[in-house]
């Protein structure tokens, strides 16, 4: 804790993410917000003007090396993340990476083992763990209303949304949709099974599309660095992920597909009920030999990223705190890199592949 009896904070990257981390970080009472970092030195002194930070630094190493920084958010590219969080956690600063945790599994292995080496907290950005909505269904599930839930299946179908730069760049993203917007509900409908052991995944991977950006008329979602001639990520992902209980989930998800409209879906499924998590909360159950719906009474019944976000900050400053543990440590963080490795790995090889298979 700083002089002020307040938590100094570094945020590394400032790019779109970072803004989400930088308004929960301003709304808590024991965050200061001192140090943002970014290669960017222009980017990085609007988020500070922005958001009242103190130093700018376009060497991340710099800011890691601040005594007034006690903890850390990394929100760079997916190729930096484990160097940048393990470096943190050696200049003793408490860490929330975002997701996915790392660019492979080895460096997700690595950064489990300083971790646990370590007294500080690491925490993934996992960030739909800690909507509202999320929590409901928790609860539902914890309460066994649902019985044991051995299926679930997810589609976020996007059919002009590819980002560009970065994140259609393979060397820095790692992967395409399965990385992006993928690692998001395969993390939430394991999450939400109670985190069985995956066993095997069948996985399929296309490249047909391109990023469509000749497509005229319709917006989207572009990255700071976009070009439309930088693409070497998958249009189209999907898999069949099989848990040591006998639990199965199906997920798919694009960045362009030639698809009536966008897509996003999460239901699980369990022998006394099932829940549609997204698009709007539903539990469907029986009473009295009757299907019956039934729909929450609460403010959210779809994900809210500004509660989302918010929920997510102030839980790691609690954790740092020690008044709480975090919802999604770095253990979790290793377990979803090998669902989405195993993905890649499987299309390539045109079989299903066994966990205990080493992932590429």
């Amino acid at each position: 804790m700083g002089k002020t009896n307040t938590l100094g904070i570094g945020v590394i990257g400032a790019g779109t993410i970072s803004e989400h981390h930088l308004k929960a970080y301003a709304s808590h009472p024991e965050a200061r917000i001192f140090a943002i970092a970014d290669l960017n030195r222009e980017r990085a002194e609007q988020r500070a003007k922005q958001f009242g930070a103190e130093r700018v630094y376009v060497d991340y190493r710099e800011l890691l090396a601040d005594p007034h920084v006690d903890a850390v958010s990394v929100c760079t590219w997916n190729n930096t993340h484990a160097e940048i969080a393990l470096a943190a956690l050696q200049a003793g600063k408490h860490v929330l990476v975002e997701k996915p945790m790392t660019k492979t599994v080895e460096e997700a292995e690595a950064l489990v083992r300083a971790a646990r080496d370590s007294d500080k907290v690491v925490q993934v950005g996992f960030v739909r763990r800690y909507g509202s909505t999320t929590e409901i269904v928790k609860s539902f599930v914890d309460a066994g209303d649902l019985g044991e839930i051995y299926y679930a299946k997810s589609s976020i179908i996007r059919r002009l949304g590819n980002p560009g730069g970065w994140f259609a760049d393979r060397e820095r993203s790692g992967g395409g949709p399965l990385y992006d917007i993928g690692v998001h509900v395969i993390d939430l409908a394991w999450y939400l099974m109670g985190k069985p052991k995956p066993i095997a995944v069948t996985g399929s991977v296309y490249h047909k599309l391109g990023n469509r950006a000749h497509i005229r008329h319709l917006s989207f979602y572009k990255a700071a660095d976009y070009r439309a001639d930088v693409n070497t990520v998958e249009d189209l992902a999907l898999a069949l992920i099989k848990f040591d209980n006998g639990a199965s989930l199906y997920v798919d998800v694009s960045y362009t597909l030639h698809a009536k409209k966008d897509e996003l879906t999460l239901v699980l499924y369990g022998d006394k009920g099932g829940v549609e998590v997204e698009p709007e909360l539903m539990i469907v159950t029986e009473r009295h030999n009757t299907i019956v719906n039934l729909l929450p009474q609460v403010d959210f019944t779809t994900f809210d990223f500004a509660f989302g976000f918010r929920s997510e900050i102030h839980w790691f400053i609690d954790s740092v705190l020690g008044r709480k543990q975090t919802l999604s440590p770095p253990e979790d963080g290793l377990e979803v890199m090998k669902m989405l490795s195993a993905v890649y790995r499987s299309a390539e090889e045109g079989r299903e592949l066994r966990l205990q298979d080493r992932e590429a």
